[in-house]
């Protein structure tokens, strides 16, 4: 019988699974809530029992599966099997984990951070189609990364290559949680759309809901900025040319960097679809030099949530 692979998507709020074949595809998939309560001392056992529980519900056998990967915010050591700084877990002190799941499962496991397990997912089955040189880039609450090169993903010294959200768009732009300042984060995000349209929006003088919607004290995001902007509201089209500029610029010089076959765009803001894609993309050709102007593709995600649990079930397969 071919063998299984299970994948982890560890987030701040739920934990999501799968069950898949070798070849990448989904069999049986179920997610838990994380509950990061005592410094997130229940996560792992969690995790533990769910993939326990699950085998049983199946009727399969732990030799049944290759190995299991998983996915993490914070920092991770790849050959320890440990995580550090995962503050959204409330995971303050190193967590071995892999050493516990091992222990709990009896099955071989591997992690890495989820942004990388989100790049491997869109690489493997999505819009990367399987090639050696993709750069996934993740909108979310902040902005994330990962970078496929030669067909292996890239780590750096320190585990911090693919950091995306921190390349310079603006010098001395906005203040970053990471301490410098100008960062692709604090403009491309979901909140840094909000910042960029509250910004633009005291400067703003004609008629806008968007405009109308701030000034009455409401909160909006980055999906109604974007909204408003495909139904004409001129201030919301200027947020998102200016978001679609910086967002451009820092794929450009990515680009210009890696010379990847396709730049992937995923993520919560990304639901905007062909309408921000396209605007990135004039931005991105304006700032790439011909050679990766005329190689390198932007796409758009295509897994979605999935993207996660694929990656993650990627790893097991070090494990053939």
């Amino acid at each position: 019988m071919d063998r299984k692979l299970i994948g982890v998507d560890l987030g701040g709020t739920t934990t999501k699974f799968a069950i898949l074949t070798e070849n990448g595809d989904i069999q049986q998939k179920w997610s838990i809530e994380t509950t990061i309560l005592d410094e997130g001392a229940h996560i792992v056992p969690n995790i533990i029992d769910s993939i326990n529980h699950h085998i049983d519900l199946y009727k399969m056998n732990k030799s049944d599966f290759v190995g299991i990967g998983m996915g993490t915010p914070g920092t991770v050591d790849l050959d320890a099997g440990t995580v550090i700084g995962a503050y959204n877990l409330n995971w303050k002190t190193l967590q071995p984990v892999k050493k516990q799941i091992e222990a709990g499962t009896g099955i071989q496991f591997t992690l890495d951070n989820d942004a990388n397990v989100a790049a491997l997912g869109e690489r493997w089955k999505g819009a990367g189609e399987n090639g050696n040189d993709v750069v996934f880039v993740t909108l979310g609450t902040g902005v994330g990364g990962g970078v496929i090169a030669g067909g292996h993903l890239l780590h750096g010294a320190a585990g911090a290559a693919g950091e995306i959200g921190h390349v310079t768009v603006k010098p001395d732009g906005y203040m970053c949680t990471c301490g410098k300042r100008g960062c692709l984060e604090q403009y491309a995000s979901a909140t840094g759309v909000v910042h960029v349209a509250r910004d633009m929006a005291e400067e703003f003088s004609g008629v806008s809901k968007l405009k109308q919607l701030l000034d009455n004290g409401e909160e909006i995001s980055s999906k109604i900025t974007f909204d408003l902007a495909k139904e004409g509201d001129i201030l919301a089209q200027s947020v998102v040319d200016r978001v679609s500029f910086y967002l451009g610029l820092a794929l450009a010089n990515v680009g210009n960097t890696m010379n990847p076959s396709s730049i992937i765009i995923g993520g919560g803001v990304s639901a905007a679809g062909d309408f921000l894609l396209r605007q990135v993309d004039h931005y991105f050709k304006q700032n790439t030099f011909p050679t990766v102007r005329n190689t390198t593709e932007l796409k758009l995600a295509v897994l979605g949530n999935d993207a996660g649990v694929i990656g993650a079930a990627s790893l097991a397969q070090r494990f053939i």
